[in-house]
């Protein structure tokens, strides 16, 4: 199953996380298929950048969001 999550990224108590496709059974950090976007939560407000073709060909696809990629999708336009 193909799932649109969060891959955490950055230093120490300083995360960023970019929105990536990847197979469900990789780890959270691991290998994955493609890159849509990032989410910085640390910048006032917070940076939501997801690129809107891809994320909306993903999900046709059938690839299916988490929650917090939903949320982000939701914030962003993405999805109703």
């Amino acid at each position: 199953m193909v799932k649109i999550r969060l891959k955490r990224m950055g230093a120490h108590k300083k995360p960023f996380y970019r929105v990536v496709v990847a197979d469900s059974r990789r780890s959270r950090d691991g290998k994955f298929i493609e890159e849509i976007g990032y989410y910085n939560p640390l910048e006032e407000p917070p940076v939501i950048k997801i690129d809107d073709e891809k994320a909306k060909g993903w999900l046709a696809n059938g690839a299916q969001p988490t929650d917090v990629v939903r949320d982000l999708f939701k914030k962003s336009g993405i999805i109703e």
